[in-house]
């Protein structure tokens, strides 16, 4: 097991919250590797030397190939008021996406409807009038460009599967390593170029303001955006 120590940019006694690596699985799934839950429920019982079962709830969620913040709660009347936080939308949510190609605006907020496919686990963009489509929203806005690259900085209104990842792709910029959605080749470590970079909101219990930004991926590309 990996030390997960070292990816833990808050924690307190109701929450955990976690850098986490592309290819991780933030919750248990069918394909039976340990996920991020899981381990740091290995790490609190090692650090505080806590006998029996350790509460672990999830809070939210990131695709396997996407690195970055994740917030675990440590109490379930922590995971309570976490998820109504998410459900009410006080929380705001910045990814850093890495895209082949450069947007025509440097800025747009992007409004589609999308329809999940259970069977590919893909989603596409359909028309609004689609009964079984659901409305995703967010914003973006181009921050720097390499030779072959952008980076896109992207607010999120709506928490839609895959959303970003479809959303970009529809306006010709498909995430760097996204072959779901258009990118021309994979990335060498299976990961897309998508990281939650940023996450804003109010601590339920302490009702202080909690602002925290992760680091970017171990990886030249990535680190070559992240410089100013």
């Amino acid at each position: 097991m990996h030390s997960v120590s070292n990816r833990i940019l808050y924690e307190d006694n109701h929450l955990i919250i976690v850098n986490k690596l592309a290819g991780e699985i933030v919750q248990g799934d069918k394909t039976g590797d340990e996920p991020l839950s899981e381990t740091i429920k290995k790490y609190i019982k090692e650090k505080y030397n806590k006998p029996g079962e350790v509460f672990m709830g999830v809070v939210h969620r990131l695709d396997r190939p996407t690195s970055g913040l994740v917030i675990f709660a440590k109490t379930s009347k922590a995971l309570s008021r976490m998820n109504e936080i998410f459900r009410d939308r006080e929380v705001k949510k910045i990814y850093w996406a890495i895209c082949k190609s450069t947007p025509k605006k440097t800025s747009d907020r992007l409004i589609n409807y999308l329809v999940k496919n259970e069977k590919t686990n893909t989603s596409r963009a359909v028309e609004a009038s689609n009964k079984s489509a659901l409305k995703a929203e967010l914003e973006y806005t181009l921050l720097k460009k390499s030779d072959n690259y952008s980076l896109l900085e992207v607010e999120l209104f709506t928490g839609r599967h895959h959303q970003i990842r479809v959303q970009l792709s529809t306006i010709g910029c498909p995430i760097k390593g996204d072959l779901k959605y258009g990118s021309d080749r994979s990335n060498s470590d299976g990961s897309i170029s998508l990281h939650a970079r940023k996450i804003i909101f109010t601590h339920p219990v302490k009702k202080e303001k909690i602002e925290l930004i992760a680091p970017v991926p171990n990886d030249s590309l990535w680190q070559y955006f992240e410089k100013e």
